[in-house]
């Protein structure tokens, strides 16, 4: 009974560590365990030591913990050191598993959308640093000459930042003058100034989904697709956190069951691979993708 215990704690560590981000109820799920039980261990990782971290109803464990300090250096690298070796993995073989592991794992650790940025485009850096801090102490920032596309004009932006996207070229954040939750593109923030002002509207921050086809947004929509060996295959080959989503239909077939932020990722899985996959109980889905073949069709020639 205490190693089932201790293997479920270890879990949980794990699951508050990675890159994503989950609720108490998905945890539980998980976990196969009740929310008393889940505050228990959440309780018992404070007590020795970790920080825990509540944004809105979702919890992590902050990784400049004392404890995953001490874990790190005994295997470390600098910064410098994970530039490069990720360098080294991006002229290897995509095709390789090992290289897209090593890959995976070191995503896992370090912050390339911040590293690279600081490689190469100083001021962006600067400005993506201040960005991380915020969101990471839950400060309050202004982001200074925001040039605005929607808007067409320049002006500073009381916000509270609280999710990157796109890879980092995007920060969600609640805008104080509006009360909204908006996305602000990174490479148009002239400055960014970090106040000595906590969050004081967490409750309305609105979660950030990323769907398995890497799109992110606030809704999400079902999507359920038979996939033959070939398109199952490749799924897992291009989105390996996939195989945790398919289930065997039998006769050479899997169900894929999951949601998605946008259309726009599985149309373009699925119209490259349409002879192989069968869209079920979709039915929003199917009218995306009558749209994209009609403009398709036009496109190329074949209807005046």
């Amino acid at each position: 009974m205490e190693l089932g215990i201790f293997e479920r704690q270890l879990r949980l560590m794990v699951l508050l560590t990675q890159n994503r981000e989950y609720t108490i109820d998905e945890l539980c799920r998980k976990l196969d365990l009740s929310r008393r039980t889940l505050y228990r261990y959440l309780e018992l990782f404070r007590d020795t030591g970790f920080e825990v971290v509540k944004q809105g109803n979702v919890y992590r464990l902050d990784k400049s913990s004392p404890f995953f300090k001490e874990i790190t250096q005994l295997v470390h690298f600098t910064e410098d050191e994970a530039l490069t070796l990720r360098h080294v993995l991006d002229m290897a073989s995509d095709t390789d598993v090992q290289v897209r592991r090593l890959r995976h794992k070191l995503e896992r650790i370090y912050d390339f959308g911040i590293l690279n940025a600081m490689e190469t485009r100083p001021v962006q850096a600067e400005n993506l640093q201040r960005l991380y801090e915020a969101v990471k102490l839950h400060r309050q920032v202004i982001l200074h000459d925001y040039c605005s596309s929607h808007s067409n004009r320049t002006d500073d932006r009381a916000v509270e930042p609280y999710c990157f996207l796109e890879n980092h070229a995007a920060i969600r954040c609640y805008e104080l003058r509006s009360g909204q939750n908006k996305t602000f593109k990174v490479s148009r923030i002239g400055r960014v100034e970090v106040l000595d002002l906590l969050w004081s509207h967490e409750g309305q921050h609105a979660r950030v989904y990323t769907d398995l086809f890497r799109f992110s947004g606030e809704e999400r929509w079902p999507v359920t697709l038979r996939l033959g060996r070939l398109s199952c295959n490749l799924l897992k080959e291009e989105y390996p956190q996939a195989v945790r989503q398919l289930r065997s239909d039998g006769d050479g077939h899997w169900l894929l069951s999951t949601e998605v932020c946008s259309f726009q990722g599985v149309a373009r899985f699925v119209l490259g691979l349409f002879e192989d996959i069968e869209v079920l109980e979709s039915p929003e889905f199917k009218a995306f993708l009558r749209g994209r073949i009609k403009d398709l069709t036009k496109k190329s020639g074949f209807v005046s």
